[in-house]
């Protein structure tokens, strides 16, 4: 890390595109950056956005549907946690009948009990010091299912009943818990790989940094506990 003065962001689902965002945002508002993924793919980036902003990147290779293994990565460093960001997912887009059991658990795993585990790791120093903010990334389909998205929506349903059970138990314990609905596609790489190039308004992925440190920077007398973000297209 670079310097003890800093605040420690932890990011889940570390990747390129709304990942680097992130690490630039927080990097230049005083935050070194844990990043938590299984891949290291896009480590080079996330350093250099952390960096060029002042900041630190870390990398901490991690399956994150595995609890044992989250909290062995976590431990040494969870008391200097200040936020966390879980931003970690697997979209699958499959029609229901042809959806395993196992796809079905770990797109559970990986949004879900993912974001269970690193809470349980840092939750009880953020209380303890009576400050702190998770964030946790949700989608459309935390709203309403479709078709090909039951193993999705699922857990993103699943993940906002999460975020406001947290926000009830431990807002009175000084540690803010937001639930951020992305309604819409990310300016990002991984979207094109998914859906081709854009046809419609996306969302900027360093705008939705920046509305994400609104909120960890919130004072506690006006916090927000579910945040709707999606592009102004003329449609609502």
């Amino acid at each position: 890390m670079s310097g003890s003065a800093r605040r420690v962001l932890l990011l889940t689902g570390a990747a390129e595109g709304f990942g680097v965002s992130i690490a630039a945002t927080f990097a230049s508002a005083g935050y070194d950056i844990i990043g938590l993924a299984r891949s290291d793919r896009a480590t080079a980036a996330l350093t250099r956005a952390a960096g060029e902003s002042g900041g630190a990147y870390t990398h901490l290779p991690c399956d994150i549907t595995q609890g044992p293994a989250v909290a062995e990565a976590l431990q040494p460093c969870a008391e200097r946690i200040d936020a966390v960001i879980h931003n970690a997912q697997t979209l699958l887009v499959k029609l229901f009948g042809e959806t395993s059991t196992a796809e079905f658990e770990q797109v559970w795993r990986v949004a879900c009990f993912g974001a269970m585990a690193v809470a349980k790791i840092v939750l009880p120093h953020m209380a303890a010091r009576r400050s702190g903010a998770i964030i946790l990334s949700g989608a459309t389909a935390a709203w309403r299912g479709g078709p090909k998205f039951s193993a999705f929506a699922s857990a993103k349903f699943a993940l906002r009943g999460f975020a406001q059970a947290l926000s009830r138990e431990f807002g009175s314990q000084g540690v803010h818990v937001a639930h951020v609905v992305l309604d819409g596609l990310i300016d990002e790489p991984q979207s094109d790989r998914r859906f081709g190039p854009s046809q419609s308004a996306r969302m900027a992925p360093d705008a939705l940094a920046r509305a994400y440190l609104g909120l960890v920077e919130q004072h506690p007398s006006a916090w927000t506990h579910e945040l709707d973000l999606r592009p102004f297209s003329g449609q609502y």
